[in-house]
């Protein structure tokens, strides 16, 4: 099992294409915060990023930058240039739809494709979510794939063809794995403490992917810890190091996770989920998920329906 895939997959992680900024200067835009990450890759010119708290940085072409809480941030053409309103309108306009947001007038300077990454609610076991604030790669990563895929961006928004909306979708998918990968390659110290930060633990990495694989088996620490050769006291203090957790509750957050979207997604009796993510009696089941989801399964699975149709309303 690709453990990560795994994760990113059940998290409902998907990307989509936002604005494609075509800037001449000067230009300042307010972005609003949102409820997914937003993601930002330079294909030419540069720009300045602000978040509160944090001092200005600049993007330099082939740069790319992951915010993955989706903060309220402003971009602009130089750190004292103005914010203004019409750009803003019109850039939540192009946000919205996918589209081209043209700055400025005369020959275009700045090229830079945004994108948004939602994921699914019901899911409390998230990659994206315990990232740090801001996750910034110069460019150059050292001949990685994620240069190759930047470089394929810049040709597709600077000679636009037919499909190109497609390709720049699928690109954007590409482009969150292998930022992941070069950021935890190239700053391992900022990953301890994030759920990638399990990737770097050999031992952790293996307990998880156990549990992830048949997360119905009767597991217990010292189970796990048999199964990894090793003893219950390290792969405690090991997995806690990592994650936070013990793996006992990893585990049980891991299963109400699987439980969740079963309950949304599908018509399979409360029985049958249960025993598909290891609990041998409904009672003992509709307790765990009350417990970690504040209502019982027949209850969240319909206010979870509830809320799809009127969201689709």
């Amino acid at each position: 099992m690709d453990l990560l895939a795994e994760t990113l997959a059940v998290g409902g992680v998907r990307g989509t294409v936002g604005a494609r900024i075509e800037a001449n200067e000067p230009w300042g835009i307010l972005w609003p915060g949102s409820a997914g990450a937003a993601f930002y890759a330079v294909a030419s010119g540069t720009a300045w990023l602000e978040l509160p708290g944090h001092p200005p940085r600049q993007l330099m072409p082939d740069d790319v930058v992951l915010l993955p809480n989706g903060p309220g941030h402003t971009l602009r053409s130089a750190p004292d240039a103005a914010v203004v309103l019409q750009q803003c309108t019109d850039a939540d306009d192009a946000r919205a739809r996918g589209g081209v947001l043209r700055v400025g007038s005369g020959e275009m300077h700045t090229n830079i494709l945004g994108a948004s990454y939602d994921y699914d609610p019901a899911v409390s076991t998230q990659v994206l979510a315990t990232l740090p604030e801001v996750v910034h790669l110069r460019a150059n990563h050292s001949g990685s794939g994620l240069d190759d895929t930047v470089r394929l961006l810049s040709r597709e928004l600077t000679h636009p063809q037919i499909a190109t909306e497609f390709v720049l979708n699928r690109l954007v998918d590409i482009l969150l794995i292998q930022l992941l990968r070069v950021w935890l390659t190239e700053k391992p110290a900022e990953a301890r403490g994030t759920w990638l930060g399990v990737l770097g633990d050999p031992l952790v990495s293996v307990a998880l992917t156990r549990l992830h694989e048949n997360p119905a088996k009767p597991w217990t620490t010292d189970l796990l810890a048999t199964e990894l050769a090793t003893s219950r006291s390290t792969l405690t203090r090991r997995f806690r190091e990592s994650t936070g957790r013990t793996p006992g509750d990893y585990l049980t957050r891991w299963r109400m996770d699987l439980a969740a979207i079963r309950l949304r997604d599908t018509d399979d009796t409360v029985d049958t989920i249960a025993r598909a993510v290891g609990y041998t009696s409904v009672f003992a089941f509709s307790r765990a998920f009350r417990r970690a989801r504040g209502q019982a399964p027949g209850q969240y699975r319909r206010s979870s329906r509830q809320h799809d149709r009127d969201w689709d309303k």
